[in-house]
């Protein structure tokens, strides 16, 4: 078994970067210190918050029991309503927030805009639409509908990706592209709803809500085994995309094959938001405010994509901890309230993309 050693980097090296050679020299690894420590602390505010969200609730249990309960040493009654009933509601929230933050910083990359994310790009309706059609058409639940949004999220990801062709696909134009699929589904999935029944349209307006309400083991392992499907790819493609960010050209001079590497990262993608949707329904905004945060708080160019993916699981656990305990007698979807939230930093955005003079 090898040894490591961590050297400082040359003057080439971004500031607290470091790289972990073998004592061959023959293998080496360059950590971003400032990254790593982004998302320990990322992480560590996602385990605190779900923490209090295992504790609070009709059923209050205090956060010393709630980790006692987790490790094994619990009472009858804290295993019960710690690991049956609020569990699987966080851990499907980290994974949902995980999907989203990854498939945000994905396109964002790909499309070097801050506003390339599956919201705005359409797949996430794309998705919605798929999950749609297996709802209210075929009449099925569970497992069908994950499987009917992933099958629609990669079936818009191909539809904008051939419209967007022109020798090549581009940043911007497969934004201006997905905006008007997007615009195009969103009127599908409405007359899906003005024509079913009113048993299977409130049942799909549920799930079109985003909400974690009533997640249960059966929904956590599949967006687990998704989400476990899609990393080990997404790294494999990772070293192609940091290229592909220095442009076409120089890309392709380094000997990366621009357009194979977009495509697969466009699949990627939209697979990790289908993942998502198909676990919570469409949760809007997530995808686009958790890349940029991670940008924030790395200071490092960039996909981030390891800062994003945990940036989007503490979101959306944040979000759903709170959108339990704006109201006194209901639970809000979890949705809603990045949608207020993600409406006001698009505002922003917008505003600070005008000013630049981009838009």
């Amino acid at each position: 078994m090898t040894r490591t050693q961590a050297r400082p980097l040359g003057k080439a090296a971004p500031p607290g970067a470091r790289v972990v050679r073998s004592r061959s020299q023959r293998l080496s690894l360059r950590v971003d210190v400032r990254a790593v420590a982004v998302c320990v602390l990322v992480l560590a505010g996602t385990a605190g918050v779900g923490v209090l969200a295992l504790g609070t609730g009709e059923y209050g249990i205090s956060p010393a029991d709630v980790v006692r309960t987790l490790l094994g040493n619990g009472s009858r009654r804290t295993d019960f309503v710690v690991g049956r009933l609020r569990l699987p509601r966080l851990l499907t929230g980290i994974l949902v927030g995980a999907a989203l933050g990854l498939s945000g910083a994905l396109f964002q990359s790909l499309t070097r805009n801050p506003l390339g994310s599956p919201d705005i790009v359409g797949f996430t309706y794309g998705s919605a639409t798929g999950g749609l059609l297996v709802v209210l058409v075929a009449g099925g639940s569970g497992g069908q509908i994950a499987v009917g949004a992933v099958g629609g999220g990669l079936g818009t990801a191909v539809l904008v990706y051939v419209l967007a062709w022109r020798h090549g696909v581009h940043g911007y134009r497969l934004v201006l592209v997905g905006i008007g699929v997007s615009a195009l589904l969103q009127g599908v999935n409405a007359y899906l709803l003005a024509k079913a029944r009113f048993a299977h349209a409130a049942q799909a307006m549920v799930w079109l809500n985003g909400s974690l309400n009533g997640r249960g083991w059966h929904d956590v392992r599949p967006a687990a085994i998704g989400l476990l499907l899609v990393l080990p790819l997404v790294a494999l493609a990772a070293g192609g995309l940091r290229v592909l960010e220095m442009g076409d050209d120089l890309a392709g001079g380094l000997g990366v094959s621009v357009q194979r590497t977009r495509l697969a990262v466009l699949v990627l993608a939209t697979a990790a938001c289908a993942v998502a949707t198909a676990a919570a329904g469409p949760i809007p905004f997530v995808a686009l405010i958790a890349p940029q945060l991670a940008r924030r708080l790395t200071r490092a160019p960039g996909p981030n994509l390891a800062a994003a993916t945990c940036t989007g699981a503490l979101l959306v656990v944040t979000a759903d901890f709170a959108a339990q305990r704006i109201h006194e007698t209901a639970q809000l979807p979890v949705g809603v309230v990045t949608a207020v939230i993600g409406g006001f930093y698009l505002g922003l955005l917008l505003r600070r993309q005008r000013r630049a003079g981009r838009i």
